[in-house]
């Protein structure tokens, strides 16, 4: 009764968060190794493994175990998804549980858009629109610790979100364009799986581009937040987004210029996930921003003590 009672805690929602954003960043990675391996019509058919079964039964080749496996995982992130939504109807909070909800609700949607890619025989843009929900389910959960965390003021307008808000929309087209680059390129989930018919050199140029775009915006934000005596949070914040954007950026030349390795590409996966919290956090870093840090510290306490 204990436990029960105290999962409205601040610092149980902040576990939970954590819970929701390390999970889907895993969904990520894995679904990145289903497809990197060849291994995404191990289970030919969807919601059943096989025609058959809904699970794994005497011998199956390796591709079958990680698809299967892969789909094992949604179990997990319901499980996390659940908890989240218990935690944060608890804490009465309106904004707290509407992210929660949202988040419960990606799971089973995110399960049957991977249903639907199975079924379509990894229609190249039924898979990236698979990747790009988890992405936004990333950056939600990134929400929702800002939110755990009670110190977000209300949100501020001016140049610097502004500018921020196009290094966000930058971003999204880096990922998104991202995206359809390996649709047209040779990691297709399944050796006889189609493309998506598009010039990978083109795409990749275009990508290329846009990442230039974004860095440019970050650095424009990290000299225009120096420039107005930001807090150092927010500082910190843009920093690490842009320290970021140039280890994925370099990964992303090397995977190109050395033929797609499966082992870069899968770290570049997992670099996007990065990406899509570290610069959601870094617009909501500035868009809920205060004076300085010492504001920032007298605000929390504030809200800690406010009666919720």
């Amino acid at each position: 009764m204990g436990v029960i009672a105290r999962l409205d805690a601040p610092p149980v929602l902040r576990w939970t968060a954590w819970a929701s954003l390390v999970a889907n960043a895993v969904l990520v990675v894995t679904g990145g190794a289903v497809r990197l391996t060849g291994s995404g019509l191990g289970c030919p058919t969807w919601p059943r493994c096989t025609d058959a079964s809904y699970a794994l039964h005497g011998e199956y080749d390796l591709h079958a175990v990680i698809e299967f496996g892969n789909r094992l995982l949604t179990f997990v992130l319901v499980a996390v998804a659940l908890v989240t939504l218990v935690v944060a109807w608890r804490s009465g909070r309106r904004q707290v549980r509407a992210v929660a909800v949202v988040l419960a609700v990606g799971i089973p949607a995110q399960a049957v858009i991977g249903g639907i890619a199975v079924l379509a025989d990894l229609n190249p843009w039924i898979v990236s629109f698979h990747l790009l929900v988890s992405l936004a389910m990333i950056g939600l959960s990134v929400r929702l610790l800002q939110l755990a965390d009670g110190t977000a003021p209300p949100a501020r307008g001016g140049p610097l979100t502004v500018l921020a808000w196009l290094g966000f929309l930058a971003g999204w087209l880096v990922l998104y364009v991202g995206t359809v680059v390996t649709g047209a390129g040779p990691h297709a989930g399944d050796a006889d799986s189609p493309r998506n018919g598009l010039d990978p050199l083109q795409l990749s140029q275009l990508h290329a581009d846009l990442v230039f775009l974004f860095v440019g915006l970050t650095v424009g934000l990290l000299f225009a937040a120096l420039a107005a005596h930001a807090p150092r949070r927010v500082v910190r914040s843009v920093a690490v987004l842009l320290v970021v954007e140039v280890a994925q950026g370099g990964i992303g030349f090397v995977q190109y210029f050395t033929g797609l390795p499966v082992v870069l590409v899968g770290f570049h996966l997992l670099g996007a996930a990065v990406i899509s919290a570290s610069m959601t956090w870094t617009l909501l870093s500035v868009r809920h921003r205060l004076v300085d840090d010492d504001v920032d510290a007298a605000y929390a306490r504030e809200l800690a003590a406010a009666p919720r």
